[in-house]
């Protein structure tokens, strides 16, 4: 048999998430916990896709992703970000919206960016997006409301007005004291529509806060050999007086061209 190429590895990362395959006996096998072990010989590159995504086939994984310049930039202080990764980092991301059930971006990101979310750069079907826009601030014309190409959640705080279009649901949810919608609250109206496995892609103060609330499994920084010198930082937290109270979870570094991306395993809650 020969080694197992890229194509082969990522068809068995599909397979392990939505539990179908092609009925041949696979020579990929991911388990449960997310761990892969193949039949043969592996090629590093399928090698290294299957230890950066096998980890988010598994059940309930939630997954956060930035891409930043080596400052920790996510855009410039007008909200330009397109693009501070390289051609390779947003296939790696496209590869992650194809994995999970639903991806997540706030309001800023949402109206700023008007992104499509869906899966282009990949084979691969598009997941549920989510917009988290507690005040209902995204504009009606946004992509997201209007081109109908997967269906979209437009959760908002409840007794404000949602946007319609194509395959958009509103989802209203009961905001915390400070007027925010609470991560973990997101991922329990997520969940009731079976939506487990989750990517919160941006942008950089969503990502934060379900850092903070300790709600991510993984998250993913790819760093691009950029300085931008000012701008939009990538991860804001609270403020801390000593380096004893930095996060340091156990992280795996992989090259996607000239960036690099940083695979960091959070443990996830509990």
């Amino acid at each position: 048999m020969t080694a197992i190429d890229i194509d082969y590895a990522w068809r068995s990362l599909r397979d392990a998430c939505t539990g179908r395959g092609d009925g041949m006996t696979p020579a990929v096998t991911i388990d449960a916990d997310g761990r892969w072990r193949a039949d043969g010989a592996v090629e590093p590159e399928a090698a290294a896709l299957l230890d950066t995504l096998a980890p988010i086939t598994r059940a309930g994984t939630v997954v956060g992703q930035l891409g930043q310049s080596l400052d920790g930039r996510i855009a410039t202080i007008t909200g330009a970000s397109h693009y501070v990764t390289g051609a390779a980092s947003r296939t790696h991301l496209h590869r992650l919206r194809a994995l999970v059930d639903a991806v997540v971006v706030g309001a800023g990101t949402a109206q700023a960016d008007d992104p499509r979310l869906t899966v282009r750069h990949v084979d691969g079907a598009d997941p549920v997006r989510v917009v988290l826009d507690p005040n209902a601030r995204v504009g009606p014309d946004r992509l997201l409301f209007t081109d109908g190409a997967a269906p979209t959640l437009h959760v908002v705080a409840q007794g404000r007005r949602a946007c319609r279009g194509p395959g958009v649901e509103t989802v209203a949810v009961a905001p915390d004291a400070a007027g925010a919608l609470a991560p973990a609250t997101l991922l329990a109206a997520l969940a009731a529509r079976g939506l487990r496995r989750v990517l919160v892609e941006g942008g950089g103060l969503t990502v934060s806060r379900f850092l903070a609330a300790g709600l991510l499994d993984r998250l993913h920084v790819v760093v691009a050999p950029m300085v931008i010198g000012s701008g939009r930082p990538a991860v804001t937290l609270a403020e801390i007086e000593t380096l004893d109270a930095a996060l340091r979870p156990p992280c795996c570094t992989h090259a996607l061209d000239a960036d690099t991306l940083f695979d960091l395993d959070l443990g996830g809650p509990g």
